[in-house]
């Protein structure tokens, strides 16, 4: 299918969060971004996400479409609302309403913990969904799962209501994002997901060391199981990133692929970004130095980086992102007469170490903590360095935006990030980046001391900027692969 022609296929998301209505990570941007490259390849696409606070308030137009749908949850009847909304880009989405399981300050939990009824909300979600796609006939060809979130779904397919007339035939396909996250519940809490105990706790269904696991629950009852990079999908069956589910992910491999997120370059691109201070192209590059020195002003950092390399990071502080080893080589790092800026949040001793490090090199290192959507990408246009030394990354989509903004990625080789950064030869002039694989933090330090010994051979390092700047991650080819996979379940 080569253009947006009707294909006759309908595919409805469901995701805990999608742009531009709630975001916690990248999931969001898939969930917002990959309907709008299918519906540019002809299919009739639809979403479908809880109606939290933060969508309330964020000024969507939302129009009522089901008053007190009957959802069940346990032995209990619940009511939910449904409501109906559109993107710019007149994508439908549907929002699932409850105002005590969604209205809440945060989607998933607080800085303390994840919410303690989380398998209720999410399971409501699942029931609300399925009750939604009756009673309003929607009739999905496929229904596509994100995370553990809607991993219930698949098994509620395979089960209650297996003989559905309205989803008996639906297909589903299942996304981990993360398979850090599975969805783990109390063992008693299974009569609230309405699946039976005989039928679906056991090893080889829900069951995971005990627990219920909902994230288990989409990889073993869907149609078929993706992840969002080629080489994730080959790490989390070994023991190493499986994480206890290598056996399963193992025993459905004929069924599993990965395939790489992609980037909605309408957002990410420095030609004509709003947040950056001038634009710029791999054909007139001179905008990036104004956004340097901005980014300079903006962190507070001694003006005499204008010359030298200035590192940057966007990310969680925490050790799966790999700032372990950032904070055990902060003061070689700075030795190399450099800048780093960082933005994120997260682990109280990361951010101690960080600061600290900041009051002994003052002028050359900046902390900013939070999420902060426009410093985002003030950082990735003014940084000539970015840092990603995760220990282990499903897809990652910092260092694709870091290419886009001619700035160089030093990564760690793992997921994504191996699929997406080949490693710059100055003899050849190809390579977009650096990597390192052993997960140490000598080898992440050699990696740096590569990329900022290059920066003074200016010749070498406009090619190298030029190499990540022409590079295309969007997401047409991505939703092609999707598309095959889709019309591959509705096969005969």
């Amino acid at each position: 299918m080569s253009s947006n022609q009707p294909n006759n296929l309908r595919v409805l998301f469901l995701s805990p969060e999608a742009v531009p209505f709630a975001k916690t990570g990248g999931l969001a941007d898939v969930a917002g971004a990959l309907p709008n490259a299918l519906r540019h390849l002809g299919v009739d696409v639809e979403v479908m996400l809880p109606f939290y606070r933060v969508v309330r308030e964020g000024g969507f137009e939302a129009r009522p479409l089901l008053k007190d749908l009957a959802v069940p949850l346990g032995n209990s009847e619940l009511a939910a609302q449904v409501l109906g909304a559109k993107t710019e880009d007149g994508l439908s989405v549907y929002l699932i309403d409850r105002e005590d399981l969604y209205d809440r300050p945060n989607l998933y939990g607080t800085p303390l913990g994840d919410y303690y009824d989380n398998l209720e909300r999410f399971a409501f979600f699942a029931h609300a969904a399925l009750g939604t796609i009756t009673t309003l006939s929607l009739k999905p060809n496929v229904i596509h799962c994100h995370d553990w979130q809607t991993g219930l779904v698949p098994a509620l397919l395979k089960g209650p209501h297996r003989d559905s007339t309205s989803l008996g035939a639906t297909a589903t396909v299942f996304t981990i994002h993360n398979l850090g996250y599975p969805g783990l519940f109390p063992a008693d809490k299974l009569p609230l997901t309405g699946l039976s105990g005989d039928a679906f706790f056991h090893p080889e269904g829900v069951e995971y060391y005990g627990k219920i696991s909902l994230l288990k629950a989409g990889i073993v009852y869907s149609d078929a199981v993706t992840t969002v990079s080629p080489a994730y999908a080959k790490e989390i069956q070994t023991a190493e990133y499986g994480m206890g589910m290598e056996g399963i992910l193992r025993h459905r491999g004929a069924h599993l692929q990965g395939i790489l997120n992609g980037v909605d370059y309408s957002l990410w691109d420095p030609s004509q970004d709003p947040h950056i201070p001038a634009h710029y192209s791999p054909r007139k590059v001179a905008g990036k130095q104004v956004c340097k020195k901005s980014l300079i002003q903006e962190m507070a950092l001694d003006p005499i980086l204008g010359k030298r390399p200035v590192l940057g990071m966007v990310s969680r502080l925490d050790v799966q992102k790999g700032l372990d080893l950032l904070v055990q080589i902060l003061d070689d790092i700075l030795s190399l007469d450099v800048g780093l800026v960082i933005l994120g949040s997260g682990d109280e001793q990361i951010q101690q170490a960080i600061q600290q490090a900041a009051q002994r090199h003052q002028g050359r290192i900046s902390l900013r903590m939070g999420f902060d959507d426009p410093l985002a990408h003030l950082i990735m246009a003014g940084a000539d360095i970015f840092l990603i030394p995760s220990r282990y990354e499903p897809c990652g989509l910092t260092q694709m935006y870091a290419l886009k903004y001619g700035t160089v990625p030093v990564v760690r080789a793992t997921g994504g990030l191996d699929d997406t950064i080949v490693q710059f030869v100055s003899r050849t002039g190809k390579g977009n980046g650096f990597k390192f694989r052993p997960y140490e933090a000598a080898a992440f330090l050699q990696a740096i001391r590569e990329a900022v010994a290059l920066f003074t051979d200016l010749k070498a390092w406009r090619k190298l900027i030029s190499n990540g700047m022409k590079a295309d991650f969007s997401w047409e080819e991505s939703a092609r692969k999707y598309l095959e996979l889709y019309e591959s379940l509705l096969v005969d």
